[in-house]
């Protein structure tokens, strides 16, 4: 294996458990494999493929659980190195912001506050419902924020962002919760992920079905199973020099954000804005967008992000679970379904683009807004495209839930707080 260092790390942990670690490439060339294992069990098991479960979801879950089986077992334990990951999903997330353009803005800012209304609205039913069965069991309450919205509509970005500050001595302007915040949240928000993309398309479709739901915009799908169109070697070197600029750009836009506001955003906030303004200038200015490549480096940047963040689930800490904190993740569980099935599907105009907009909900609300996209991308791959959904769910989950997320949490630490 010496040869092989570098790129495949062999080790043993204080447990005397061999530790096998991957390089980011080696990471990304298995999570490409694991986007084609997803893709043939999903068109060949009929629940997957009825249920429009995510293909890069199954094959990063048949990763994961392959990964828990070794851990479990004492044989291995596999880890990856994730730098690849962070850059797909910041990819991903600039070509989301290309997509916004004023008119598009305008024509949906209805749906955007309604939503944006919704969610905070389920913020403050994660932390009360969590907040409150900690305090029924006897455990600190400030856990069921960690097991609440600072994990589910946070992700795992944002429940260890304020993991660490929850963990920090109150002398050091933390809340002096000894580690426990961290732990709570990060397993919390590994749950949310895996339910957060099991849930949504299962619950969109039974809305169409139900009610025979269709699309009622031109379809962009020509052929099998995906889109097809001309583009030339121009056009797609010009996509890659626009997502590289809103990239490069947008880091320093996000540094400024968090110096003015205090508040830990998610990294790929400030490539989003850049790539909205970006795409408002090319086209105010008459110049050719290049939206088809645009959205062609999406789709593979959120497939290849998705299947490495689910290879990188460590689903034996799920096991460790303590009773409050199963029942708590239980009762998000069942929290979610009925707000999304009877209350988001219904405000948002109980139509095809509603349903689709029930699947993203239930995706960031749970998990984060690449497992929304990967929900609605398996709904509409099946019934349809959903153009308003696929604006309104990345522009509520990627950006503005995130500022009433950190509001809310600090406000319902502070309030828990002894």
């Amino acid at each position: 294996m010496g040869a092989l260092k570098g790129v495949i790390d062999v080790a043993t942990n204080d447990a005397g458990m061999t530790t096998v670690g991957l390089n980011m490439y080696l990471a990304a060339g298995i999570a490409a494999i694991l986007f084609w294992v997803g893709t043939y069990l999903v068109d060949k098991i009929r629940f997957l493929r009825e249920k429009c479960i995510p293909a890069p979801l199954v094959g990063g879950l048949f990763f994961a659980l392959t990964n828990t089986v070794l851990n479990a077992t004492g044989v291995m334990s596999i880890s990856f190195n994730d730098t690849l990951q962070s850059f797909f999903m910041l990819v991903f997330f600039c070509t989301v912001g290309f997509t916004v353009s004023i008119p598009l803005l305008k024509s949906g800012g209805k749906s955007i506050i309604i939503m944006l209304l919704l969610a905070t609205v389920m913020t403050f039913l994660q932390n009360f419902l969590g907040g409150g069965i900690m305090a029924a069991f006897g455990q600190d309450a400030r856990l069921g924020v960690a097991a609440g919205s600072t994990a589910l509509i946070g992700g795992p970005g944002t429940a260890a962002a304020f993991g660490a500050t929850m963990d920090a001595p109150i002398a050091q302007g933390g809340y002096g919760m000894g580690g426990s915040g961290s732990l709570v949240g990060v397993t919390a928000a590994i749950f949310g992920l895996v339910m957060g993309s099991i849930m949504g398309g299962p619950t969109a479709a039974r809305r169409i079905r139900k009610h025979n739901l269709k699309s009622t915009e031109a379809a962009l799908v020509d052929g099998e199973d995906g889109e097809t169109f001309k583009s030339t070697s121009f056009d797609f070197t010009q996509a890659c020099m626009l997502l590289a600029v809103a990239i490069g750009i947008g880091q320093l836009v996000s540094v400024g954000l968090k110096a003015a506001t205090g508040i830990t955003l998610p990294g790929y906030i400030g490539a989003m804005l850049v790539a909205a303004v970006m795409r408002n200038v090319i086209d105010a200015g008459g110049k050719k967008f290049q939206a088809e490549e645009i959205d062609v480096l999406g789709n593979l940047s959120l497939n290849m992000f998705l299947a490495m963040a689910m290879m990188g689930l460590k689903l034996w800490q799920l096991v460790n679970l303590a009773l409050p904190l199963i029942i708590t993740l239980a009762a998000q569980i069942l929290l979610m379904y009925l707000f999304s099935y009877y209350v988001i599907f219904n405000v948002m105009g109980k139509n095809y683009n509603a349903a689709v907009q029930t699947a993203g909900f239930i995706g960031f609300v749970m998990g984060a807004t690449s497992n929304a996209m990967a929900n609605m991308q398996a709904i509409t791959r099946r019934y349809g495209p959903a153009r308003e959904a696929y604006f309104v769910i990345p522009m509520v989950g990627g950006l503005f839930i995130d500022f009433v997320n950190a509001a809310a949490i600090t406000g319902f630490l502070n309030w828990w707080t002894p």
